[in-house]
């Protein structure tokens, strides 16, 4: 059980660029699936491009290496906002 006294909610907006780096993002997304707590997903046909909502719980350290790999792969660009508590 995880303890939320030391965890944030945060959302991790990502925008898809490139569709060659949608299987590792599917693959990050999995080995953190323990801290995601939803997971939306929206194409964007005419700009070619897919954009997802991510909510998770989990502790600022997690959801800050989940941020920056997912913002690492070609053509993906994340932003993260977190509750204030």
């Amino acid at each position: 059980m995880m303890d939320v006294e030391n965890t944030r909610t945060a959302l991790i907006g990502i925008i898809v660029e490139n569709e060659d780096s949608v299987a590792a993002l599917n693959a990050l997304l999995h080995d953190y699936r323990k801290y995601i707590m939803s997971r939306m997903g929206v194409p964007h046909p005419k700009k070619a491009i897919s954009i997802i909502s991510i909510v998770l719980e989990a502790s600022p350290d997690t959801i800050n290496a989940l941020s920056g790999k997912l913002g690492a792969l070609e053509g993906v660009s994340t932003k993260t906002i977190y509750s204030k508590s």
